[in-house]
């Protein structure tokens, strides 16, 4: 989740809150590739969470990138909560999932470079406390007492609302991964087409990187129970956001969305303030009970923006959000997917072009089968893995006419990276469903066998 957002000075008009998010408008040669993944750590002997605290630990592991490998350390009342570097930051999730939010590239080689770069980093820090870090969509045996607080002020906040909305937002937060790309725009109409395109098309990104097949210790039903989670909490603020697809749709209509979506806090002086269920439009007004007489900053908003959690979101760039963390290779085929669905224009019309005929419902119940059945779900005849073949293969057209070598010539293009995702195609079985075949195969119901063979 973020750290404090550095927007803006005071509002003092109502536009500037969607003349922010048209800040974000770049030409297509600046468009960039930030990509973001989760992952939970845990000591080798017990195989349980890392704490945040002690020899072996999540702040011993931030203070060790930190000494070794060059990051600066960002702190909140004196603890060690994050580290940044270069455009890149390393922050913690609620229970200590380690997150690099990557620097802003320019191509898919360089992605994959720093992904590569930053697991070998933190396998070398781990190895050093006898710690691992494994990339799954959902903890597999860590029962929820067991995971411990982060400490910073917006997750205490947070903790104290879930149990008001929704059932599994606590869940979601101290036990739960994800793998992310932030894309650029170049306008308001290519937000809106891309925002359009990512969120029908995020279930199928859901379905490929499906790899939460267990909670507490076994099956629970699932092969994305991170993406079953976030259908069961806060409706208010998460969601395929239906009204993206009506005439009309412009950032002022989704500004109108976020303000309706009750406030978490308010970031002062390196403090949050509980704002719980409080109304940003209140806050415009100078009438918020957190803060009477105070209106706010841009870095209110940009703070705010950062609260609501649909399957795709929009900020200064888009987030696609629907994926499950999970194994290397597929940290680097999330960004491959959407940058060839999204940077190349011929692909992008081609996408919109399969998903403009869908309605509300179908696109809802793609996102549900996916979480359930992945790649085996159908909806209104809609087969989820001849969708995803299709899917995958317009991506890779994308990628191909983008043509950007890498590896010194030796990797002619993108296309590369969607190798794992054309596997899963050709074997209808993606990460969830290898796992299920293992403990009910030769791990006979073992899942402690999980850590040998998953961690980084």
């Amino acid at each position: 989740m973020s750290i404090p957002q550095q927007g803006g000075g005071p509002i003092e008009d109502f536009a500037q809150l969607a003349e922010y998010l048209a800040a974000g408008e770049k030409p297509k040669d600046e468009w960039r590739i930030g990509t973001e993944h989760e992952k939970f750590g845990y000591c080798k002997d017990g195989l349980k969470p890392l704490p945040y605290d002690g020899p072996r630990s999540i702040r011993a592991m931030l203070e060790g990138l930190a000494e070794v490998f060059d990051w600066e350390p960002v702190r909140e009342d004196g603890h060690i909560i994050g580290l940044v570097r270069n455009g890149a930051n390393v922050s913690l999730e609620p229970g200590g999932q380690l997150e690099l939010s990557g620097a802003p590239l320019e191509n898919l080689h360089q992605t994959c470079q720093e992904v590569n770069e930053h697991l070998t980093e933190v396998h070398r820090i781990a190895d050093r406390i006898g710690a691992r870090f494994i990339g799954l969509g959902a903890a597999p045996e860590w029962a929820q007492d067991e995971m411990p607080m982060m400490p910073k002020g917006r997750y205490r906040l947070m903790t104290s609302y879930m149990d008001k909305v929704g059932t599994m937002g606590k869940t979601m937060m101290y036990r739960t991964c994800t793998v992310q790309v932030n894309l650029d725009f170049a306008s308001e109409a290519d937000m809106v087409q891309k925002m359009r395109v990512a969120l029908a098309l995020q279930p199928v990104a859901t379905a490929l990187f499906a790899n939460s097949p267990f909670l507490d210790g076994k099956p629970n039903g699932m092969k994305s129970w991170r993406s079953h989670i976030w259908q069961n909490l806060d409706a208010s603020r998460t969601g395929m956001l239906p009204f993206f697809f009506e005439d009309g749709m412009s950032y002022e209509r989704y500004v109108d969305y976020v303000l309706d979506v009750p406030m978490y806090f308010v970031y002062r002086d390196g403090k949050y303030i509980d704002a719980l269920g409080q109304s940003f439009r209140d806050f415009l007004k100078g009438e918020l009970p957190a803060l009477p007489g105070e209106k706010p900053t841009l870095s209110d908003w940009a703070d705010h923006l950062t609260t609501v959690f649909p399957e795709a979101r929009v900020k200064k760039y888009i987030e696609m959000r629907g994926a499950d963390g999970g194994p290397w290779r597929r940290l680097c085929a999330l960004p491959a997917l959407w940058v060839g669905l999204m940077y190349d224009q011929s692909a992008l019309d081609a996408a919109w072009d399969l998903v403009k005929g869908w309605d509300e419902d179908t696109r809802e119940g793609l996102r549900r089968v996916a979480a359930k059945e992945a790649l085996q779900g159908e909806v209104n005849g809609l087969k989820m893995h001849d969708l995803a073949r299709e899917v995958v293969a317009i991506s890779k057209s994308g990628l191909a006419a983008r043509g950007i070598a890498g590896a010194g010539g030796l990797i002619p293009d993108e296309t590369y990276f969607l190798n794992a995702l054309e596997e899963s195609i050709d074997t209808g079985m993606v990460p969830a469903d290898k796992l299920l075949e293992k403990y009910h195969g030769h791990w006979q119901g073992d899942l402690s066998r999980i850590y040998g063979e998953y961690s980084y």
